[in-house]
């Protein structure tokens, strides 16, 4: 099931979406304030997002640069050309004028949802609240965004991409021997020390474990 964080303090308007995206299948989270929505972003990744422009708090222009990865389709009462190509200059993937028409507004989700399955999301990955994106070697966990080398980014990656499996020590260095030929079974550890402090830091948590005799995994 997709997932759609609708963004707005309209209660409203809110649940009206809430009951059409429940119907069409979807499933449906809320925030209601700019702040909140952060919150929520930080615990769970929706598929898509459906952003209210006044926002109490932190505002949606002021919230848009803060989602990475996710489509986001503007619902605004704004209609000066200036603040839709503002905004779609910001990240915006539409831009629908409030009031608007339920069946048009249904139409642009399956859109931008098509789109996004089709990129594939090959660069993006999701456990938990921790997103890597390959591309940029980042990481968001918690909220927070955190730069990693090159070597770990290709370690999370893996154990990312088998999160409920130990990763053997062996596996890890044969998969990643291409990309980073600096890593050796010497300094492996050390990547992966590494890289959990670093996102322990900013996330409180250790998303991490060493399991004895075999290798690594995504901690459940």
């Amino acid at each position: 099931m997709q997932n759609i964080l609708v963004i707005d303090d309209d209660i409203y308007i809110g649940d009206m979406l809430e009951e059409t995206l429940k119907a069409e299948g979807y499933g449906v989270s809320r925030a209601y304030s700019g702040t909140e929505a952060l919150l929520v972003l930080g615990q769970n990744k929706p598929d898509l997002v459906l952003l209210d422009l006044m926002l109490p708090g932190l505002s949606g222009e002021e919230l848009l640069p803060k989602i990475k990865d996710i489509p986001v389709i503007v619902v605004s009462a704004k209609v000066d050309v200036s603040d839709k190509v503002a905004l779609l200059m910001s990240g915006a993937s539409d831009y629908v004028t409030k009031p608007f028409n339920i069946s048009e507004l249904m139409a642009r989700i399956a859109v931008q949802l098509r789109k996004s399955q089709a990129s594939g999301e090959s660069n993006s990955l999701t456990f938990s609240d921790l997103t890597l994106h390959c591309d940029t070697l980042t990481a968001v966990a918690g909220g927070e965004e955190v730069r990693l080398t090159r070597t770990e980014c290709a370690i999370l990656k893996l154990l990312m991409q088998n999160p409920n499996t130990p990763v053997g020590r062996t596996t890890i260095l044969d998969k990643i021997s291409l990309d980073t030929p600096d890593c050796t079974e010497r300094s492996l550890k050390q990547h992966i020390s590494n890289m959990r402090k670093k996102l322990e830091a900013v996330s409180g948590k250790d998303y991490i474990e060493a399991v004895y005799g075999i290798g690594f995994k995504m901690r459940g």
